[in-house]
């Protein structure tokens, strides 16, 4: 894998941790060529190895505590990250680059809580302060608290162009609030997102979640297929899509409201967009009266104290804050950006047709906020995102040594603390297009995609196994706590791990056919589970035969 850097000169000395931006067309390219590949995934072998002598005996607390959760909780979990193969871990221990289980087993922390924690989990000085605020004033009162000013104040003050900042409780509800502002600001009904960007759970926001070109055909069960009348989803780091649909909407469907970006790229840089692509974005939105709006829930206070818009010099009209502007703690959200914009945001009582109602009963508690200023100032002080990026730039460079050494097709790299380690390609697919045949392409591999998923979630469990905790086996937070020496012994460990993957010959129809089997067997006893069952099976066999000649045929190239 070949993976070009373009060195940023100063972003280093301007507290950003992002320090090269990485060829957004080299690692598409490759992304491509990995869902082309047979699957390299840990041997089946290995996989219940790690089951049988790891979660089973080493992990067996939170083996019994999981499963009993399951009688009360569905699933067994409440959050969407824990949902780990073969089984969830109960934690009770997170302190700087560590975490601990219920079994006393000790992991190096790559999750971060899913991004928040930058200055490494349960911060002293964050924890003093809010251990403080809770003994004076309680998490909340429901009324004004000085905390609230702070934080506002702070964030202006490392993002100028957030003229005034709205605290909500979560990431999902502040998007929710920045679509209904643009409305009101705009008098214009049409939302452009980039496909297999996330921007929350909310109905209309899973419209092309995850994979482009989705559409409402994969995340969006329960909702009506009304919802997204108005949602339109374009190409990632493709800036003529994008004018296409901001062109089209102008001329015949009244306009855009706003074009929403994950400034890094879709599912914070899944998929990597080119280090210009927000200034194009920029231009357009402004040529068709739409306003920009930056989804800065991972990206704010993470790639810098200045944010996306910081790095890459663009000035959104409204933001996204989330994770971070929390310090770790719950209800972190926010909309901020210019007071023309923010201030059609509802306050209190002060609703009406020109306002945007926005609530919250946990909204901008003092409990959230104080920690979240702090998080900030320490963030500052301590220079936590070139820190964190430097040591995301360790381990992606690390990586990309392993994956040489083991002949694998896998892909990382990173934007600072932001690290992508791609081993099977399950979110790496594109069905991007204006055509709606698009769609038979997403219904033809959806299975594909899910096999692929399930070899990521089994590469996540062999990590987890060997002391490592990602983010879904394909993401990695770092942070200021992650030294050198943490790095160093992290890579030691996915050494271990990739010398468990099996190399494939070609594209795994036995995997498919395992799958669909599985799959079938869930079905109600009944003629359509046995039909699925059968076809399931002659898959199998096609599988089995495809496998045998292709090891006979590398078998006859090694004499």
């Amino acid at each position: 894998m070949k993976v070009t850097y373009t060195e940023l000169k100063g972003k280093k000395e301007a507290g950003y941790g992002v320090t090269r931006w990485a060829n957004a067309q080299e690692i598409n390219q490759s992304l491509k060529e990995l869902t082309s590949q047979p699957i390299y995934s840990v041997t089946e072998e290995a996989y219940k190895d790690i089951c049988e002598n790891y979660y089973d005996k080493q992990c067996a607390k939170s083996k019994a505590i999981t499963a009993e959760a399951k009688k009360y909780i569905p699933g067994g979990v409440q959050h969407n990250l824990a949902f780990n193969k073969p089984f969830p871990m109960c934690i009770v221990k997170a302190e700087g680059a560590y975490m601990y289980d219920l079994d006393g087993n000790k992991y190096i922390d790559f999750l971060q809580a899913g991004g928040p924690t930058i200055l490494g989990s349960n911060y002293p000085a964050v924890q003093e302060e809010a251990i403080k605020l809770i003994k004076e004033c309680g998490p909340v009162t429901g009324l004004f608290h000085e905390a609230e000013l702070l934080i506002a104040k702070e964030i202006h003050e490392c993002m100028p162009n957030v003229e005034k900042f709205r605290m909500l409780g979560s990431g999902t509800e502040s998007v929710m609030g920045a679509i209904r502002v643009a409305r009101c600001a705009t008098k214009k009904k049409r939302i452009i997102k980039i496909g297999g960007a996330y921007h929350g759970w909310s109905d209309q926001m899973v419209y092309g979640t995850k994979v482009p070109g989705t559409r409402q055909f994969l995340e969006s069960y329960g909702i009506p297929n009304g919802t997204f009348s108005v949602i339109d989803e374009v190409r990632p780091n493709d800036p003529q899509m994008l004018e296409d649909y901001l062109k089209y909407n102008a001329a015949c469907r009244g306009g855009t409201a706003a074009v929403i970006v994950e400034p890094v790229g879709p599912e914070s840089g899944t998929r990597p967009v080119d280090f210009d692509y927000n200034t194009k974005v920029r231009a357009l939105c402004d040529k068709y009266g739409a306003l920009l709006i930056f989804d800065e829930v991972v990206t704010g206070f993470r790639v810098g104290v200045g944010g996306a818009q910081g790095l890459f010099n663009v000035v959104p009209d409204l933001t996204i804050f989330g994770k971070i502007v929390a310090g770790g703690y719950p209800a972190a959200g926010g909309i901020g950006g210019k007071a023309k914009y923010v201030d059609l945001l509802a306050a209190g009582v002060a609703g009406g047709a020109k306002k945007a109602y926005v609530g919250g009963t946990l909204a901008a508690n003092p409990l959230s906020a104080m920690a979240g200023y702090v998080a900030i100032k320490e963030i500052k002080k301590n220079d936590a995102c070139v820190k964190a990026g430097l040591a995301g730039n360790r381990l992606t460079d690390g990586l990309v040594d392993l994956i040489k050494k083991h002949d694998l097709p896998y892909v990382a790299y990173n934007q600072g603390s932001i690290v992508h380690l791609e081993c099977t390609g399950a979110m790496s697919y594109d069905f991007s297009s204006k055509c709606i045949l698009s769609l038979l392409g997403v219904l033809k591999k959806k299975d594909s995609i899910m096999v692929r998923k399930e070899a990521m979630e089994h590469m996540g469990a062999a990590y987890m196994s060997h002391g490592i905790v990602t983010l879904a086996g394909s993401r990695l937070y770092t942070s200021m706590a992650d030294t050198d020496e943490i790095i160093d012994e992290a890579l030691n460990r996915f050494d271990d791990v990739f010398s468990l993957v099996k190399k494939r010959t070609k594209v795994d129809t036995l995997q498919l056919a395992e799958y669909k089997l599985k799959k079938a067997q869930q079905y109600p006893a009944g003629p359509k589970r046995d039909k699925k069952i059968k076809k399931a099976e002659k898959l199998m066999e096609k599988g089995k035969k495809e496998q045998a000649a292709a090891d006979a045929a590398a078998a006859a190239s090694k004499k």
